[in-house]
């Protein structure tokens, strides 16, 4: 890869033309129209979000170094930003009048409403810019391996400058597009924002995993695609199952891993009126200390009990348990554990230590049984395991 370090470019000639949209996916630009400051493969505006833009200005107002900007050289007279857009969008969102700053006296000023000192200051201030030509495979092996303005790039953003191409314009357009009306929706059970792509891994992450390959691999193979059908299509399913097998929406139902249970139950016939009352159930149990995997274990016709993580005994209940249990079968001359007291083998007097026994519920958790005192036994371990939720 070759490099060039332009020093006379300035924060005037990077605005001239500056055009910033709204709608992600469509691109930033400026330079005259031959820089393109958002190209496919980059990532959404950040700095909106993480409230840097204004320090941005602050640092060229102050004449701070605000450090190197990267283009890819396109051809003779168009240039892709490769690293920068956060600061270059801000730049230019503050000239354009996008956002105010705050001056020495706390009041908020525009960049029209400026000092012409000030505004000329800020337009004149000359920017360290490398322009790099290479293979397209060296461009994007760079870009890949560079953390921008101290804001790491995460996964699907290193995805999309892999991959860019049509398939990736086309998904942006509709998974990193921060004014979809369906965001709302998603955001019921999804983690993440359009503007990190967290929307978009996760529709590559369910329909990759259908198919029984990594998000890459499936990225590469429709890198050319003109269309995202299959994409929209599956992830659309997916979530369409969700909401109709589970009519109320409840925060836990937040993060979970939808694409893999949809494709381990959405074979399965279920009652949206039943399985509502179950969930409610579940929700208000004080016992069930892990409430994500309620949707789960309910799919699952309630078998799995490690996925609600039922609270167990205390230390002090299983001791004070172990001491009255183990006292009262000495007194008979039985095994302390109950289901040895009653067999036949060497075991039916065998007192066994705290160590080597469990606590159990004498009622199963799964049939009203409480996690309290009145209802625990000490079992020994073999006897205990044996049991399972009998």
């Amino acid at each position: 890869m070759i490099t060039t370090l332009k020093t006379n470019i300035t924060v005037k000639d990077i605005c001239e033309g500056f055009v910033y949209n709204e709608l992600e996916g469509k691109g930033l630009f400026g330079l005259s129209g031959k820089l393109t400051i958002q190209p496919e493969y980059q990532r959404n505006y950040l700095y909106k979000d993480e409230k840097r833009e204004a320090s941005v200005i602050e640092s060229i107002l102050k004449k701070y170094p605000i450090g190197l900007i990267y283009f890819n050289k396109v051809n003779k007279d168009k240039f892709e930003v490769l690293d920068g857009q956060q600061r270059i969008t801000s730049i230019g969102r503050f000239v354009t009048g996008k956002f105010p700053i705050k001056d020495e006296n706390g009041h908020e000023q525009y960049f029209d409403g400026m000092a012409p000192e000030k505004r000329t200051r800020i337009e004149n201030t000359k920017l360290l810019i490398y322009e790099c030509e290479g293979e397209e495979a060296d461009i994007m092996n760079w870009f890949e391996t560079i953390n921008i303005a101290g804001i790491p790039l995460n996964e699907q953003e290193k995805n999309n400058a892999v991959y860019f191409g049509p398939f990736v314009t086309h998904a942006k357009q509709e998974f990193s597009n921060s004014k979809n009306a369906n965001i709302q929706k998603w955001n019921s059970y999804i983690n993440g924002t359009a503007r990190r792509q967290d929307f978009l891994h996760t529709a590559l992450d369910w329909v990759s995993a259908s198919k029984g390959i990594t998000i890459r691999e499936y990225m590469s193979s429709h890198r050319r695609a003109t269309d995202i059908k299959e994409l929209k299509t599956y992830f659309n399913n997916v979530l369409d199952w969700v909401s109709g097998v589970f009519t109320d929406v409840e925060t836990e139902m937040r993060g979970l891993e939808w694409g893999r249970l949809y494709e381990k139950f959405h074979k399965k016939n279920y009652n949206p009126e039943k399985l509502s009352g179950e969930v409610q159930k579940f929700l208000t149990d004080s016992f069930v200390t892990d409430r994500k995997g309620i949707f789960e274990y309910i799919l699952g016709g309630s078998q799995d009990k490690k996925l609600l993580n039922i609270r167990v005994f205390s230390e002090a209940v299983k001791k004070d348990t172990y001491s009255k249990q183990t006292a009262e079968a000495e007194k008979k001359g039985k095994s302390n554990c109950s289901y040895c007291a009653i067999g036949h083998d060497a075991n039916k007097s065998k007192i066994w230590k705290l160590s080597e026994m469990d606590a159990d519920h004498v009622t199963a958790w799964s049939k009203g049984g409480k996690t309290a005192i009145n209802n625990c036994e000490m079992l020994c371990k073999p006897h205990n395991r044996a049991k399972g939720n009998r």
